[in-house]
């Protein structure tokens, strides 16, 4: 696949992570307004009840605000209780224990600017993963962008398009079945080691 854009996103989906390991370069939409309800501040776990939610509150402002200048909402713990919601749902999981130490410091230290934060995640799953491709990001926020992937509809959360995923290990499955494109944490405590191995050989239609 050639450069693609996408936005950064809140431990992003399988599908964008697919992509994005499919990709030559990868470049980032940081010049935008930002869109309530999307990727940006959500990822879905796989829990003992089925998909759960993971939600970043954000400072709203009473204005349209850019994606960039967005700041999180810290007046209660939420990433305490993102991280007691991994353990719950992953503790079991094959190799939660082996990734654990690296992901811990994402739920322990202060968050400010949300695109910051998003950027420093991705940052942290590619080098878990052993993936590496060439990054930049926007300059201008253009429309109708030509001469690249944009896929920037990827982190929309209504009305998201279906991907076939080829299914894997999940916890719960004995539950409630297979839940395709969760986040890649739920790809990175089954599969561990292989997970870069099952994105690059997806072949589904972006």
């Amino acid at each position: 696949m050639e450069s693609i854009l996408v936005h950064p996103t809140y431990f992003p989906s399988i599908a964008q992570m697919v992509a994005v390991s499919q990709a030559k370069k990868v470049i980032f939409e940081v010049s935008g307004n930002y869109q309530k309800q999307s990727y940006r501040t959500r990822a879905y776990i796989a829990h003992s009840n089925g998909r759960l939610l993971l939600n970043v509150p954000i400072k709203h402002t009473g204005e349209r605000q850019k994606t960039k200048d967005v700041i999180v909402e810290n007046e209660f713990p939420w990433q305490s209780q993102h991280w007691k919601s991994l353990e719950t749902a992953y503790r079991t999981s094959p190799f939660f224990e082996f990734y654990e130490d690296e992901l811990y410091p994402l739920f322990k230290q202060p968050v400010s600017g949300l695109l910051d934060h998003n950027m420093h995640i991705f940052n942290v799953i590619c080098e878990l993963i052993e993936l590496e491709v060439p990054l930049s990001q926007t300059k201008e926020y253009i429309k109708q962008p030509t001469d690249i992937v944009n896929l920037r509809y990827l982190a929309k959360a209504k009305n998201e398009k279906t991907f076939q995923l080829t299914p894997y290990y999940q916890v719960f499955e004995t539950n409630h079945g297979f839940l395709p494109n969760l986040s890649i944490l739920d790809l990175l405590f089954n599969e561990g080691p292989n997970t870069l191995n099952y994105l690059q050989q997806q072949d589904i239609q972006l």
